[in-house]
């Protein structure tokens, strides 16, 4: 590891330790698998992974979580949330993924507080803040400590440290929320969300790593890594693909020739995109990541600043 990155990792820990105890909203993706790791040699049985459970997580990483909170030696409770019962995440705006957040914050929140803990973390990172995210208004309106943002470190910075320090997951693909696959506008249901995830699963049991299945109506549109946008193409009329398709309630499949990318249903948000804390936000990095460093500590300044 060198030396840059080992500052890096410090601040993360001190920013962990001012806490004092806290709970990790844990997704088993590695920017919060690394927080997790962190917060347990930190804070020891004073630091609570807390993975929510709702349709909108395939159950599949429901079951990682506990796999790799077990190689951490971490606590883990599984906690219900509830954001199918709010419109406004239903409705499938651009903010849906504020109300998703918000939800699961508040039963962080709560869990923290039945276990006597202070502060609530996550794993939102530097590169984080580019993308259109909502969800880090909820972050910041909750008051959610995120150390990795706090100490400078990037999304690679977040790989490289875990397999540095020998997370199990550190080359894991980046997931996001199955509610992500639905283009804004399309009510987020749980018959929807089960397609898609039927879907990526078979392409996941096929040796697709990077897999999104996009919900467009009777049409789902694949997408896997581009070095293997070839492969899939070539299932074309493969009979077990196109069964699944079917059973999952589509009529048919079409395959993105440009590949995998992040963030694509985004694009039709145009100069919103990364605008993510509202208004202000652009100008408003340094005290948003200042608020980060001090939220949930008791009134305690972070040892570190952030870089």
């Amino acid at each position: 590891m060198n030396a840059s990155l080992s500052a890096k990792a410090d601040r993360a820990r001190a920013v962990i330790g001012a806490c004092g105890s806290a709970v990790v909203a844990f997704s088993a993706g590695v920017d919060s698998t690394l927080v997790l790791a962190l917060a347990t040699e930190v804070l020891g049985d004073r630091a609570l992974g807390v993975t929510g459970i709702a349709p909108s997580v395939a159950p599949a990483e429901a079951a990682d979580a506990r796999r790799v909170a077990d190689a951490l030696g971490a606590r883990l409770v599984f906690a219900e949330t509830h954001e199918m019962d709010d419109p406004h995440y239903v409705a499938n705006g651009s903010d849906r993924c504020f109300h998703c957040k918000t939800e699961l914050y508040a039963v962080c929140r709560r869990v923290a507080e039945a276990h006597g803990l202070t502060a609530v973390l996550n794993g939102t990172n530097t590169d984080d803040t580019g993308d259109w995210r909502p969800g880090l208004r909820a972050a910041s309106d909750a008051e959610v400590v995120s150390p990795l943002l706090a100490a400078g470190l990037g999304k690679q910075d977040v790989r490289d440290l875990a397999r540095a320090l020998g997370l199990p997951n550190w080359d894991k693909p980046a997931l996001a929320c199955l509610a992500s696959r639905l283009p804004y506008g399309t009510a987020v249901t749980a018959a929807r969300l089960a397609a898609v995830d039927r879907v990526e699963q078979h392409l996941r049991a096929r040796g697709f790593r990077h897999v999104r299945a996009r919900h467009h109506g009777e049409v789902v549109r694949l997408e896997v890594e581009a070095a293997r946008v070839p492969d899939l193409a070539a299932l074309e009329d493969d009979g077990a693909l196109r069964n699944t398709v079917r059973e999952a309630g589509f009529s048919r499949h079409e395959v993105e020739l440009e590949g995998f990318r992040s963030g694509r249903l985004n694009d039709v948000l145009g100069p919103r995109r990364g605008t993510t804390l509202g208004p202000e936000t652009a100008a408003d990095g340094v005290r948003s990541q200042d608020l980060i460093c001090r939220s949930g500590v008791q009134g305690t300044r972070a040892q570190e600043e952030p870089s």
